[in-house]
């Protein structure tokens, strides 16, 4: 019985995470919230347009005898080490608020994460 409320809370969970970034993405888009330069989070915007992008200007800059330079950041799993206060400020910052707000408060509250190795 508890592997079977186990399966479908898990599930559960993944068809609400689903929705929810479905919703949020919709409302990135239709009010612009992210940067044009911030790659890799909307649609059509993938690193590998990024580093296109880069690559090109790089080029242009060389033909035309300028400098350029570049900044990157990596932030893989970035996400597992975010404080939840900052994300849901942030999120009512950018008008998130009301029933998703609530939604995803009760989903991050008391998380935490762990690996179990069996040996």
């Amino acid at each position: 019985m508890v592997l079977l409320t186990v399966h479908f809370l898990i599930s559960f969970s993944k068809i609400f995470l689903k929705i929810i970034y479905k919703r949020l993405n919709d409302h990135i888009n239709i009010n612009n919230i992210l940067a044009k330069e911030q790659f890799g989070f909307g649609t059509n915007s993938s690193t590998e347009i990024a580093t296109y992008l880069m690559i090109n200007t790089i080029l242009s800059s060389l033909s035309n005898k300028l400098l350029d330079g570049g900044l990157f950041c990596d932030l893989h799993k970035a996400f597992l080490s975010l404080n939840h206060e900052i994300l849901l400020s942030k999120m009512r910052f950018c008008g998130i608020s009301g029933v998703a707000n609530k939604s995803i408060t009760m989903h991050l509250q008391d998380r935490y994460q762990r690996v179990l190795i069996n040996f």
